[in-house]
């Protein structure tokens, strides 16, 4: 089912990560954290009245954040001492690590897919292409390593964002509240505790405004390549359960890719605001924070659609050697022309290999005859034209890759 306001956001609508992110949910990190702060000043009772109460979902409009009309429906002597930016804060932080335990899981599976295709193909040729042209020869498992590598990386940076809860009072100085207090609550609420209340000390948004927007991007250059590698002139992979067309019934869309993109395009931005919403004034600011709730639910749910899509892509590629193959003749032979000449350069030296080696190349181009046609009088046996025996070390640097395990996060603080 589409969320309510899910209808125009299909990269990330009815995903794991749009519910975690949904306003029930904002609302149930809410309580969540007011319980665990009359927990942390051990009110056990009031604590469980807290958890039952907010039925509904709260208007932010009324004094310009969702937690002063909350404060209003919970019990008399909740919210005792904190202001509503620690509560806000603090949920938006479960908020967050509950959603980045979802894209963790699909980025693990992501990974281990990669990783298999990277073993199966660690030796398949395909072209290799620059600036959109073909370039040498490369490997489909040295292009799946990459992919993984990326993913490792971004399961690594986001399992390593330190998550904080949120204390400081009215001011950030603890005045009614203290210091092991904002250590107990840390503890109850499941977070990280701070050094510091972080007000107006945006660090752990802004480390999570780059993490997310980092896990976009590498997603995006694996949806990048599968929509140039499944364009029908090309062929060399298919999403294994395409989309359809409104309007032309023979076509299969690479809907995931296709959706992994868009979350790409759009997180940069929106990491942008969240990065600019650091310079904040006074010890808590007017509208820079304000500004930072939409922007940090669309990238959560940005990421954690783009990750599910992901797992889904990668865990249904279809791989398509033989194409590979055929597109690496393409050119009749002007793909190895590097290995060509380096081949000649042995024998008549560099500046004459490579003239040689243009005026063949330009003859090849003209008459559409291949490269080794056109250059027979060099005596340079068939093998030096075969594009599927010049891999480079394609295959070394997939074992290479393949060598980095998985972080755990075992260590990664996981809020009930």
């Amino acid at each position: 089912m589409i969320a309510a306001d899910g209808l125009l956001g299909p990269a990330w609508a009815g995903t794991a990560a749009d519910e975690a992110t949904a306003d029930p949910a904002v609302l149930r990190a809410l309580l969540d954290a007011e319980a665990a702060l009359a927990r942390a000043q051990n009110r056990p009772g009031l604590a469980g009245e807290i958890a039952s109460a907010g039925d509904g979902l709260v208007a932010a409009h009324s004094g310009g954040n969702p937690v002063i009309p909350l404060v209003g429906a919970l019990p008399e002597g909740a919210h005792d001492g904190a202001t509503s930016q620690d509560v806000l804060d603090t949920a938006l932080m479960l908020v967050a690590a509950r959603t980045r335990r979802l894209i963790l899981a699909d980025l693990a599976a992501t990974a281990g897919t990669l990783e298999a295709l990277a073993r199966e193909h660690r030796d398949t040729p395909m072209p290799g292409r620059t600036l959109t042209q073909h370039a040498v020869p490369t490997t489909f498992g040295l292009k799946a390593a990459g992919w993984r590598s990326l993913v490792l990386d971004a399961h690594e940076r986001l399992a390593t964002v330190t998550l904080p809860a949120q204390l400081g009072a009215a001011g950030g100085t603890l005045a009614t509240l203290s210091v092991p207090l904002m250590e107990r609550f840390a503890r109850e609420v499941g977070l990280a505790a701070p050094v510091l209340p972080w007000h107006v000390l945006r660090t752990p948004i802004a480390d999570l405004a780059g993490a997310l927007a980092f896990c976009c991007g590498a997603l995006g250059k694996i949806a990048a390549d599968v929509l140039v590698l499944s364009r029908t002139e090309v062929g060399e992979v298919a999403e294994g359960a395409g989309g359809g067309s409104s309007a032309m019934p023979h076509k299969s869309n690479p809907v995931r890719a296709t959706l992994i993109a868009a979350c790409a395009r759009q997180a940069p931005a929106l990491a942008a605001t969240l990065y600019g919403s650091m310079a904040a004034e006074d010890e808590r600011p007017a509208g820079a924070w304000h500004a930072e709730w939409e922007p940090l639910r669309a990238l959560l749910r940005l990421a954690g659609g783009a990750a599910a899509h992901a797992r889904d892509l990668t865990g249904g590629l279809q791989v398509r050697p033989a194409r590979m193959r055929e597109n690496l003749s393409l050119t009749g032979g002007l793909i190895v022309a590097e290995r060509v000449m380096a081949e000649l350069a042995r024998t008549i030296g560099a500046k004459a290999a490579r003239e040689l080696l243009e005026n063949a190349s330009r003859e090849a181009a003209r008459s559409r005859m291949p490269l080794r046609q056109a250059m027979e009088s060099a005596g340079l046996g068939p093998a030096v034209f075969d594009p599927t025996g010049y891999p480079g070390a394609a295959g070394e640097l997939v074992d290479r890759a393949l060598d980095r395990p998985l972080k755990e996060i075992a260590d990664v603080e996981l809020p009930r």
